[in-house]
């Protein structure tokens, strides 16, 4: 048996850096006393989501990889906890940005980055305007404690992206995510539909997902998000195993047996009985394939 334990986490964030990474590391402590070794925390937590209006001045909160309040920080924290802490932040790269994320292993050690591929655009969440599309490609990395895939919010309603980290090895998906209202239509609740997509993904590959959504109001001139929690973690026959409110903070844990998953994976045949040689139709945009493929 090699058992794992998860944890997600939720909480709301002010402008103030400090005091949203001191939170968030109370969130990782309060996980690691439950005994989680891979916690997971929300995308882009060292400040609120910036990107509901286009604006340039925004652009003074990407940091280098290596000069990342967070990131130095929590290096510190997953060497001490021995936790795997993948850490969201908004990355600058010579003149690009990126919405990335740092997989922290339990020893403190950086094992590289990955870059958000899907790239969204609409109101209240105007990211084209901060981020150029992520170059990495999906990342399934090898921690102390199982190899791990993360996809970062919008990337999580891509089954593509899900199955793609799966074939790479990922015996746990993780979304960092920030997801709410829609400030052009407060009648719109997305959060079944986004949980179901996730929960696909869990089911059609038997993997555990596990999602960490923001909390609270957060308001930007004429624009309002309501970012609504409600963070979980699925179980591999795709079923929500625990979810958190719509409004706290919160942790929560699962445990998982990665040895027991990797014999059901096999047993169950999806991979045994993909057909690689059929889907061509995916690497297309409007569905037809082309001459000389």
């Amino acid at each position: 048996m090699r058992k794992v334990k998860v944890a997600a986490t939720q909480m709301s964030c002010t402008w103030d850096i400090d005091d949203n990474i001191r939170k968030a590391e109370a969130l990782v402590r309060k996980a690691a006393a439950q005994g989680a070794q891979v916690i997971l925390l929300q995308e882009l937590f060292e400040t609120p989501y910036f990107c509901q209006k286009e604006k340039a001045e925004y652009y003074q909160y990407a940091t280098e990889l290596e000069s990342n309040k967070a990131i130095h920080h929590f290096k510190q924290i997953a060497k001490e906890l021995e936790v795997v802490l993948p850490i969201s932040f908004y990355e600058k790269k010579n003149y690009a940005r990126y919405n990335a994320l740092a997989m922290i292993d339990a020893d403190g050690e950086i094992l590289g980055t990955y870059r958000k591929s899907h790239i969204p655009d609409g109101p209240g969440y105007e990211e084209k305007f901060y981020f150029n599309p992520g170059d990495t490609g999906f990342k399934v990395w090898n921690t102390r404690y199982g190899k791990i895939g993360v996809g970062i919010c919008w990337d999580q309603w891509y089954p593509e992206a899900a199955r793609a980290m799966a074939l790479m090895g990922a015996e746990i998906l993780l979304y960092p995510t920030a997801i709410g209202s829609e400030p052009q239509d407060s009648s719109i609740d997305s959060k079944d539909h986004w949980q179901a997509c996730m929960l696909g993904h869990a089911g059609s590959n038997l993997i555990p997902v596990i999602a960490s959504n923001r909390i609270g109001p957060e308001s930007d001139e004429d624009s309002s998000i309501n970012f609504y929690g409600s963070s979980f973690i699925a179980g591999p026959r795709g079923s929500k195993i625990v979810e958190a409110s719509r409004d706290r903070e919160e942790v929560l844990t699962a445990e998982f047996d990665l040895d027991q998953l990797e014999i059901d994976r096999i047993e169950w045949g999806v991979f045994r009985d993909r057909r690689p040689e059929l889907y061509g139709v995916l690497a297309t945009y409007d569905g037809e394939r082309k001459l000389g493929q």
